[in-house]
């Protein structure tokens, strides 16, 4: 809510497939004949016109929709378009669950989007949001209108920065709780400066920062992801083709999509394109929010 101030992440049986990624395997996970159970995500969804096609905007890890906020409004405004912006398992206002892989992840939009009559949508997601977005779209293309990844590819990344350092260093705050929330952020802002030095990283966080009860609490289950960690960063071994438009955007310095991960990603995506914001690093939308924007109004029109 307020952390906005600072700126107005198949299922099936337990056979192995071949994806369409060449030498690629997938053990699927034994979880019974009607896939993970989907969990009741809180959601925001704006109104609009039921003729156009919804936007939903799936955030990153340690992150939830409070994230997008500022880009629904101006979505819905500018396109007359419903948008949807949802907190993913694990994060924000939504439940906490043990099974934190891209299969479940779908399964819980699929589930909302049934819930709320939404036909296909345009999905945006951001990191591990975009990796859940690409896991809807190759499980149920007919669900999906157009799709748009930020900075995250579907494969496993080498030498991807650890970005589950900051757990430890989120969940060793201590913010009096007699500070105001202005204050609260400087403070959060000075400690994270020597561990974490890109300040586009630093406002992400505290996106997840609330105040329960007179105290602020990091609103992310980090246990739980910490401990499907290497589920998070794995390639998705989803079967299926997405021949739906496609966006990927990212900064070409980015080690989060690698350029030699275009060719394979083409047999996933076949009608993909490639966009790159220069200097706008992981955090896209807050780095660069009028590209960001820019380039989602134009992938849309």
């Amino acid at each position: 809510m307020w952390a906005r101030n600072w700126r107005s992440l198949l299922w099936g049986s337990s056979r192995l497939w071949i994806s369409p990624i060449q030498g690629v395997r997938r053990s699927l996970a034994t979880m019974g004949s009607s896939g993970p159970r989907p969990v009741p995500l809180s959601y925001k969804l704006l109104d609009g016109q039921d003729a156009l096609p919804p936007v939903v905007f799936l955030h990153g890890m340690f992150s939830n929709k409070k994230i997008f906020q500022t880009e629904a409004k101006t979505l819905a405004q500018q396109t007359g378009r419903k948008v949807l912006i949802v907190d993913a398992r694990n994060h924000g206002e939504s439940p906490h669950c043990p099974d934190c892989s891209y299969e479940a992840m779908s399964a819980d939009l699929q589930a909302l989007l049934q819930k709320l009559g939404l036909g296909p949508c345009v999905l945006i997601g951001h990191s591990m949001g975009g990796k859940t977005a690409m896991t809807l779209a190759l499980q149920k293309p007919e669900l999906v209108e157009r799709l748009v990844s930020v900075d995250i590819s579907p494969l496993v990344i080498p030498d991807l920065p650890d970005v589950f350092k900051i757990i430890p260093l989120m969940e060793s705050l201590n913010i009096p709780e007699d500070l105001s929330d202005s204050q609260a952020f400087e403070l959060l802002n000075e400690y994270l400066k020597p561990f974490v030095t890109d300040s586009s990283i630093r406002q992400y966080l505290f996106n997840s920062l609330d105040r329960t009860n007179g105290k602020y609490v990091w609103n992310v289950n980090s246990e739980n992801l910490q401990q499907q960690k290497q589920l998070l960063l794995d390639t998705l071994q989803i079967q299926g083709v997405y021949r739906g438009r496609t966006l990927f955007l990212t900064d070409s310095h980015s080690p989060f999509l690698p350029p030699s991960h275009y060719p394979k990603i083409k047999l996933l995506f076949p009608e993909v394109q490639f966009q790159n914001i220069p200097d706008s690093g992981h955090i896209t939308h807050i780095k660069k929010p009028h590209e960001f924007m820019s380039n989602i109004l134009s992938f849309l029109s």
